[in-house]
């Protein structure tokens, strides 16, 4: 929603990267990159490198629902990012925020763990974020592990990642959008099951170490065109699309893995 002067927000809920290459520090540069004003809720925060998470600490879920409160009814933002979560009170609580701002364009990257193994959900979570958090998304966005754990299916092929899709919307979730880069080959399907249909976007895989925050980009390139007022179809190619051209331009600020690149898009 425009405000007076004509500026759309965008708002990520998600954790702190103090290496700058995924969670929130992602998502405002996307949204940056799409001409959107960013907001934030933070719900913790990583001390981390290109290497590795060395620790996370989360906020309390009472100055969540202060972020919130502060946020939504001022900024009345077009579309929600939310990311990592850490655990069932933190899930709740911003599923309460969501509910009581009758949030919309909701896009949930399910972040269950880090790309070096750190869990960023705690187990005891998953259920709370599949049956209270997944109702209030317009998309849900897991990669082919996340899809597996949420839905208890075990993804070989690509009639597996289909049931998972569907049984992922059939926890709650509008549509969901099975990621395909763990699968083998040198292209890369991603899978959008809409509720009703099923539809591919399909590309030739990138061979960089500009890995870390892919997913962070994806979903927040994917709500930045949901409140620019993409159809969510063309909303989640724009995404792919973007998210591509970014992966083409990696940088590498330290010595771990690099992240994409941001880059302005038509929108701006």
């Amino acid at each position: 929603m425009k405000n007076k002067r004509g500026c759309i927000t965008a708002v990520t809920i998600a954790a702190s990267d103090s290496g700058g290459g995924a969670g929130i520090q992602a998502d405002l540069l996307t949204f940056a990159a799409h001409g959107l004003h960013a907001a934030t809720v933070l719900v913790a925060v990583t001390a981390q490198d290109t290497s590795r998470i060395y620790s996370m600490e989360p906020l309390s879920p009472s100055i969540i629902r202060r972020q919130m409160d502060a946020v939504f009814p001022d900024l009345r933002p077009s579309a929600v990012k939310i990311g990592a979560l850490y655990d069932e009170a933190r899930v709740r609580a911003v599923a309460a925020g969501l509910e009581r701002h009758r949030a919309r364009n909701v896009v949930l990257d399910p972040v269950l763990a880090a790309k070096g193994g750190r869990r960023l959900l705690v187990p005891a979570a998953v259920r709370a974020l599949t049956r209270e958090l997944f109702p209030l998304c317009d998309l849900v966005t897991p990669n082919l592990p996340e899809a597996e754990s949420l839905s208890g299916i075990r993804i070989r092929d690509d009639a597996s990642r289909r049931d998972a899709a569907r049984a992922l919307a059939a926890a709650g979730a509008k549509a969901v959008l099975v990621k395909g880069g763990h699968f083998a080959g040198e292209a890369v399907t991603d899978l959008l099951f809409d509720g009703k249909s099923f539809f591919e976007f399909r590309g030739k895989r990138r061979k960089t170490r500009a890995t870390h925050g892919l997913g962070c980009t994806l979903s927040s390139a994917i709500a930045a065109n949901l409140a620019l007022g993409s159809p969510l179809k063309d909303a989640v190619r724009l995404g792919i699309e973007y998210l591509r051209a970014a992966l083409d331009r990696g940088i590498f600020p330290g010595r771990g893995c690099g992240t994409p690149g941001r880059l302005r898009t038509r929108a701006t």
